[in-house]
């Protein structure tokens, strides 16, 4: 377990907004919450972005990753619009959720909805080395789709 340390930007989290939780013991994200004054309705094909009300210190070595609700997302067609949101470990901004109504109805956020999730990893820096050849693999360059369905 690492430990984060997160800062409330904002009066109402932990009254009329949860601050980031695991929803069940063994969730892999904490929910993370819309900490708006009013609702938000995302018109179809909108981008918004959504404040939580947070923001986080990571420890050296991890990354924080934001990804939709997987509810939200098949029922309603929200989604993380740059598909996944990355926090670094040197951010100390408001933790910010951008989403996207990918449906063809609008779909209006409510003050204190759970409407992402946010996963804390481990993360590596690669240490390039400049070569003139890549050793040989039965793939090869076969991008997308080449190992068929």
């Amino acid at each position: 377990m690492c430990k984060v340390k997160i800062k409330y930007l904002s009066d109402k989290i932990g009254k009329e907004v949860n601050p980031p939780f695991y929803a069940t013991e063994g969730s892999a994200g904490l929910d993370l919450s819309a900490c708006c004054e009013e609702e938000i309705t995302l018109a179809p094909g909108e981008r918004r972005g959504i404040p939580t009300g947070v923001a986080i210190q990571l420890p050296d070595g991890y990354g924080g990753f934001v990804f939709a609700r997987s509810g939200l997302a098949s029922r309603h067609g929200i989604a993380m619009s740059n598909g996944v949101g990355v926090i670094d470990s040197d951010y100390r901004g408001e933790v910010g959720m951008g989403l996207i109504n990918l449906s063809d109805e609008p779909y209006t956020i409510q003050p204190g909805e759970r409407v992402a999730q946010l996963c804390i990893a481990p993360v590596y820096t690669a240490a390039f080395a400049q070569a003139d050849a890549l050793e040989e693999t039965s793939r090869g360059e076969g991008g997308f789709g080449s190992t068929g369905k």
